[in-house]
């Protein structure tokens, strides 16, 4: 039985790729979960349905910022393992303010990887042999490719927003507390997640939700940016894969193979919407070609080799039938959406700070 006994703590729980954590663990282990998020405006207790009366789920408001409110859940609940998925994350706010980016990514970190370590200095060799941090990063922390090549593991880092500098420094912390201090840490780097219970703000579900609105769908620049998609569920997947059986000091990419153009994905999402929430016109037509974003990365694509061939992983969607899924789930599941724009986000663009 998978995590049996074990108490994981995992920090931006309420988040979207932390939600999506927190219900495969309850859904598919026996782990004891603690979520830790400080609930910022992308977090979401309705991203985690039937969680409240589960008694193998904990919530607890914490900013990963506070060392002593972080030592006390460590005394308190005498975790396991830790999974930061803590983080502010969308590209076009960190250019308008970065602040908040090196305070949760870089400081935040920090902090996290001192309690962990006071935490982890206190157990049994064998507790301590037993114990796993896993920092969850990004590919943003690589840069820019050309039309050719990967991102592997030993790829250069090369962040080019805030964000990913952001994301970058926290990676070097998390290996240097290990290397340092024996801290038993690994990191994973994710190719851009879509799925259910995504935040409006981001790319794919921005897009189906004006989309159903008969709005027009803004694509930065030419639309010729290429990303690789990761369906989140997947990753949740390879993220607890790599917890349970990832060797301590490595890094593991994690990547869906599946890449696209940001035009290609929005044109789908059109085409998708046609049949299952067809308007007067194609949504196609909704289409508008917008200022691109400020340094606006051409290409990511993650080479996940390593990942399959040592733990044996597997992308389990390709993207045509992960964005099936995803739309019809917006479609489907109008209330959860349409909750967080009366709470008063406005699906207008950030991040054109000159």
């Amino acid at each position: 039985m998978r995590f049996k006994a074990s108490t994981i703590f995992v920090t931006g729980g309420a988040g979207f790729i932390g939600s999506a954590v927190i219900r495969h663990l309850l859904r598919n282990t026996h782990a004891r979960v603690v979520n830790i998020d400080k609930f910022t405006y992308a977090a979401n207790s309705d991203s985690l349905p039937g969680t409240t009366d589960n008694l193998n789920y904990a919530f607890e408001k914490q900013c990963i910022c506070d060392g002593a409110g972080l030592r006390h859940l460590f005394a308190k609940y005498q975790p396991d393992a830790v999974m930061n998925l803590a983080a502010e994350s969308h590209v076009d706010r960190s250019i308008d303010g970065p602040g908040e980016f090196i305070q949760t990514n870089i400081v935040g970190t920090f902090t996290l990887l001192q309690e962990a370590l006071r935490y982890w200095r206190t157990l049994s060799n064998e507790k301590r042999e037993q114990f796993r941090f896993l920092h969850i990063s990004t590919d943003e922390v690589f840069g820019s490719l050309g039309d050719d090549g990967f991102f592997t593991e030993t790829t250069a880092y090369a962040p080019n927003s805030p964000y990913s500098a952001s994301k970058a420094s926290s990676d070097h912390l998390v290996r240097a507390w290990r290397e340092t201090y024996d801290l038993p840490t690994l990191v994973t780097n994710c190719s851009n997640n879509y799925g259910p219970y995504h935040f409006p703000e981001k790319l794919i579900p921005h897009m189906i939700i004006k989309g159903l609105a008969g709005e027009p769908l803004p694509v930065y620049g030419d639309g010729k940016n290429i990303r690789d998609w990761l369906y989140v569920e997947d990753h949740a997947k390879a993220l607890t894969l790599v917890l349970e059986h990832g060797t301590v000091g490595e890094t593991y990419n994690v990547g869906g193979r599946n890449e696209r153009t940001n035009l290609h994905v929005v044109e789908s999402i059109c085409d998708l919407l046609d049949e299952v929430a067809p308007r007067s016109g194609a949504h196609r037509d909704l289409i508008t070609f917008v200022a691109d974003r400020p340094g606006h990365d051409h290409r990511y694509a993650i080479d996940a080799s390593k990942l399959e061939r040592e733990l044996g992983w597997q992308a389990e969607e390709n993207f045509e039938s992960g964005i099936g899924k995803t739309v019809r789930w917006y479609v489907d599941k109008q209330p959860w959406w349409r909750a967080i724009l009366e709470r008063g986000y406005a699906t207008k663009r950030v991040g054109l700070s000159q």
